[in-house]
């Protein structure tokens, strides 16, 4: 990355993690309901991912998602909205933090249902190939998801017809609150795609210069029509499985080892002070602007009406042309 490059990147994944920490009091003080699944730790994988990405291509992912719509380039606002459920949100209000979509953005979805969504990127995969068109669709799942049956039959589908299609495990090692190691035998993620001829690469999660030299590689592959392909992203997760989990499944110093050694911010930081001349000056004008960012974005939540009875009746159907 150049030096602008990964300077935007750095505000992308603080803006992420400000935005998590400011939807996490919100869900404590009442104001969020429901499930609230936080993204932070992970912000490096995203934010690599999509800076390769071109207007046109797809995203789709799993319930862990806000840290997505943002890197989609969707409106804080909307989005801390529609977690607190009001009418200013993605989805007037009505969806939440699972279902909340933008096709200007190219975002469709986070998914409740644990792999499901993995299917519905094969899908929009086939739509890119029928279309003759170069796009791409990343589709995200976790660890705990690439058990599932539904993914081995999309495996199956995007390869024969050899779909444009980049197949991203998030894998941050405890599914809901299960360590991988024993959960599945399989130490390599990445080669789950093996018995299809899908090729497969793991990547430090924790580094978003190394992802986003990963995802040059992968999306180049799949928009030239070589078929799809399976990454295995190696991150974690700082916070519980949803809001609801004390975590109490691992120990606090793995986690602060994690945060001290090992953080997608930090080590951005570093080398933007140690390689590329940036200033602390110009660094905390970043932090300073999120930081603004995210409390309009809370406060235009709390002032946006809830949606009218009137909504339920909305959004149910559509006419067919």
């Amino acid at each position: 990355m150049t030096r602008e490059e990964l300077l935007k990147a750095f505000r992308e994944m603080l803006l992420i993690r400000r935005f998590e920490e400011k939807a996490g009091q919100l869900y404590g003080m009442g104001l969020i309901g429901g499930f609230c699944h936080l993204y932070i730790g992970q912000e490096a994988v995203v934010v690599g991912m999509q800076s390769v990405l071109k207007p046109g291509d797809q995203v789709i992912t799993s319930y862990r998602d806000h840290g997505h719509m943002l890197a989609c380039g969707m409106d804080p606002r909307g989005v801390m909205a529609e977690l607190t459920g009001r009418i200013g949100g993605y989805s007037k209000g009505k969806g939440g933090s699972m279902h909340m979509f933008s096709i200007e953005k190219g975002f469709y979805g986070g998914h409740g249902i644990v792999g499901a969504q993995v299917s519905l990127g094969a899908g929009l995969a086939f739509a890119n190939w029928y279309r003759g068109n170069d796009h791409v669709c990343l589709t995200y799942f976790g660890e705990g998801a690439a058990n599932q049956g539904q993914v081995y039959e999309s495996f199956n589908l995007a390869a024969l017809w050899k779909l444009p299609c980049v197949f991203i495990i998030e894998n941050n090692r405890y599914s809901m609150g299960t360590s991988q190691e024993r959960a599945t035998t399989s130490k390599d993620l990445s080669q789950k795609g093996a018995p299809w001829g899908i090729p497969g690469m793991q990547v430090d999660g924790m580094d978003v210069l190394k992802v986003r030299e990963a995802a040059e590689e992968v999306v180049a592959h799949c928009r030239s029509g070589k078929g799809p392909y399976l990454m295995e992203i190696l991150t974690y997760r700082y916070r519980g499985h949803s809001m609801s989990d004390p975590a109490k499944y691992r120990t606090r110093d793995e986690v602060q080892k994690m945060r001290e050694t090992r953080d997608p911010i930090e080590g951005a930081r570093k080398v933007l002070v140690e390689t590329l001349g940036v200033t602390e000056a110009e660094l905390k004008a970043i932090e300073e602007e999120v930081r603004a960012i995210v409390q309009d974005a809370a406060d235009f939540a709390q002032q946006s009406p809830e949606p009218p009875e009137s909504e339920l009746w909305t959004d149910v159907l559509t006419e067919a042309a």
